[in-house]
C-alpha cells in the first residue's frame, strides 16, 4: 500500500455488515416496537418499518463517514457526520497490528485490522480499528505500518513455522478454567431461554422433591459431579478447537506472527523490537497434567489484542517455544534463587492461618447453634490443604538474573515463570507492607511499558532485592543508593 495523502474509505461490502450489525444493536428495541405493534392489532406497522430502516441508514451512514489513510508518517482514521471524530498517529508509535476475520467477514473476504499504539484507553472510539479492508491489503497495511513486511505462508521454507498446533493437545483442554466458563456462560444463557419461555412455572416443585427421595446420596452426588465433568470437558475442548485451530506461531521479517481461529481468525503480528519478554503460566489443573502456556510481554498491546504465544500445550513444547522468543532457554531453565525462611514461614502463615480460624469457628457453632457435627470435619479438612498450597507456593518463590533477562516465579493456583529483558525494565519499586517490614522482605517490582506492566518478585529478602535491581541497572539504581552510608536511622 502507497503512502498517499488521498482519504480512504473501507471496502464497499462492507455496506453489507454495518446494517447488519446495527440491527443487532437496535433488536431489543425492535422487539419492543414488534410487541408493541401486535397488541395494538396491526396499528404500528409503520412503526416497525420505521424502527428497521433507522439502524439500516445508520449503518450505511457509518460506512460513508468513514475513512483512513498513511500520510506525512502518521496513520489516521476519520469517522462521524454530525459529531466527527479523528484518531492520529505517528507510524513510529504503532507497535502491533492484530487482523481479525469473523466468520461473516471471511465469508466477504474482508478483514479487521486493529492497530495498538500503547494507549492506556479502554474506550472503543479512542481504539485505531480498520473494520473492513480485503486481506491481501489488509497485510500490506501490515507491512506499511510495521515495516516487517508481510507474514509468508508457512510453506515458505524461509518462514517455517517454529510452533504449529498438535490435535492431541486438545487433551490440556479440560484443566482449564475455560470449561467452567463456557458452562456458567451455557447454564445462564439455558436459564434466561426457560425463564422466558416459562418454563421454571411449569415446574413441580412437589415432584421433584419426590423423584429426588428415591436416589440415594451416595449414587445421586457421584453421577452429577460425574455429569458436570463431562459436560466441562466437552464444552473446554470445543473452546479449545474453535479458538485456536489452525494456530501457527512464525518468525520472519524482524516480527513474529501468530495466526489461529476456526470460526473466527485472528492474525497477530509483534514487532522484535516491541517483544521484552514472555510470561510461562502453570495453573495448577494444567501442571498436574504436564502442562501450560505462554504468552508474550510486549508494548503496545492494546484492549482486545492477544499476547498468546502458545495455547495450553506439553511443557517441554511451551518452553522449548518461549525459549525461541526469547533467543536463550536460559531465562526458563535457570535454579531461581530461593527467598528464605522467612519468606516460607509467611506463606504458611497467609495459608494456614484462615484455614485454622474457619476450623475454630466451626467447631464453636456446633454446640452454640446446633450445627450438625460434619461441619467442623468439613472444616478440618481445610487446614491440610491450605498446608500443601502453602508448600507448594514456597516451591515457586524465587528470582534470578540471566543472559540480560529478570526472571521471577510466584503462585500455585495460579503459578507463573516471567522473563523480563532489563532493557525493558523503566523503573524499579520496593514496596513492603508493616508484617514485611518486620520480617525484613519487600516486593520487588520491576515497571515496564509491556503485558501487565510490571513484574513483581514477591517477599524478597530487602538487601538481595536491592542487591538485583542493581545490578540489572547500575546506574539508575546505584545513584540512589550513593548516599546510603551517610543516613542515620531513628
Amino acid at each position: 500500500m502507497s503512502s498517499t495523502a488521498d482519504w480512504r474509505r473501507l471496502d464497499p461490502r462492507m455496506l453489507l455488515v454495518y446494517p447488519v450489525k446495527e440491527l443487532v444493536r437496535f433488536l431489543p428495541v425492535l422487539i419492543g416496537l414488534f410487541i408493541a405493534g401486535t397488541a395494538s392489532g396491526g396499528a404500528g406497522e409503520w412503526w416497525n418499518a420505521v424502527g428497521v430502516l433507522i439502524p439500516v441508514g445508520l449503518g450505511v451512514l457509518r460506512y460513508w463517514t468513514t475513512f483512513f489513510r498513511i500520510a506525512g508518517g502518521r496513520i489516521e482514521l476519520r469517522r462521524g457526520l454530525v459529531n466527527r471524530h479523528v484518531l492520529s498517529t505517528p507510524l513510529d508509535r504503532v507497535r502491533s497490528v492484530d487482523i481479525t476475520a469473523p466468520p461473516v467477514h471471511r465469508l466477504l473476504g474482508l478483514t479487521s485490522v486493529r492497530v495498538g499504539t500503547g494507549t492506556a484507553s479502554t474506550d472503543d472510539d479512542e481504539q485505531l480499528v480498520l473494520d473492513g479492508l480485503p486481506v491481501e491489503q489488509a497485510r500490506e497495511l501490515r507491512a506499511d505500518l510495521l515495516g516487517a513486511g508481510p507474514a509468508p505462508e508457512v510453506d515458505v521454507p524461509e518462514a517455517a513455522p517454529v510452533l504449529v498446533l498438535d490435535p492431541s493437545w486438545v487433551r490440556f483442554a479440560p484443566f482449564t478454567s475455560a470449561g467452567l466458563a463456557l458452562a456458567g456462560g451455557v447454564l445462564a444463557v439455558a436459564s434466561q431461554a426457560l425463564n422466558t419461555v416459562g418454563g421454571f412455572q411449569r415446574l413441580d416443585p412437589d415432584r421433584i422433591a419426590h423423584d429426588a427421595e428415591a436416589w440415594s446420596p451416595w449414587v445421586a452426588v457421584p453421577a452429577a459431579l460425574a455429569g458436570l465433568v463431562v459436560v466441562v470437558s466437552v464444552l473446554s475442548i470445543g473452546g479449545y478447537v474453535v479458538t485456536n485451530w489452525g494456530f501457527a506461531l512464525t518468525h520472519a521479517g524482524g516480527a513474529w506472527h501468530l495466526r489461529r481461529g476456526l470460526l473466527t481468525t485472528r492474525e497477530t503480528t509483534i514487532d522484535d523490537a516491541r517483544l521484552r519478554g514472555v510470561a510461562v503460566g502453570e495453573p495448577l489443573g494444567l501442571r498436574l497434567a504436564g502442562g501450560g502456556r505462554a504468552s508474550a510481554i510486549a508494548t503496545g498491546l492494546g484492549r482486545g489484542q492477544s499476547a498468546l504465544l502458545v495455547p495450553p500445550a506439553p511443557r517441554d513444547v511451551v518452553h522449548r517455544a518461549a525459549g525461541a522468543v526469547l533467543r536463550t532457554p536460559g531465562p526458563l531453565d535457570v535454579a531461581l534463587v530461593a527467598h528464605g525462611p522467612r519468606a516460607r514461614t509467611r506463606r504458611y502463615t497467609r495459608a494456614v492461618g484462615p484455614a485454622v480460624l474457619v476450623l475454630l469457628a466451626a467447631v464453636a457453632v456446633v454446640p452454640l447453634l446446633d450445627a450438625p457435627l460434619w461441619l467442623p470435619v468439613l472444616a478440618a479438612l481445610g487446614v491440610p490443604a491450605a498446608a500443601a498450597l502453602a508448600a507448594d507456593r514456597v516451591r515457586a518463590l524465587g528470582h534470578a538474573l540471566v543472559g540480560g533477562y529478570v526472571v521471577v516465579r510466584s503462585g500455585s493456583l495460579d503459578r507463573r515463570r516471567e522473563a523480563l529483558e532489563t532493557d525493558g525494565v523503566i523503573g524499579w519499586n520496593l514496596r513492603a507492607t508493616w508484617f514485611q517490614r518486620r520480617a525484613g522482605l519487600t516486593t520487588l517490582v520491576a515497571t515496564t511499558a509491556g503485558g501487565r506492566q510490571a513484574v513483581t518478585a514477591l517477599d524478597v529478602p530487602e538487601p538481595a532485592a536491592v542487591a538485583l535491581a542493581r545490578e540489572a541497572h547500575p546506574d539508575m539504581v546505584g545513584q540512589f543508593l550513593e548516599e546510603e552510608p551517610v543516613r542515620t536511622s531513628r
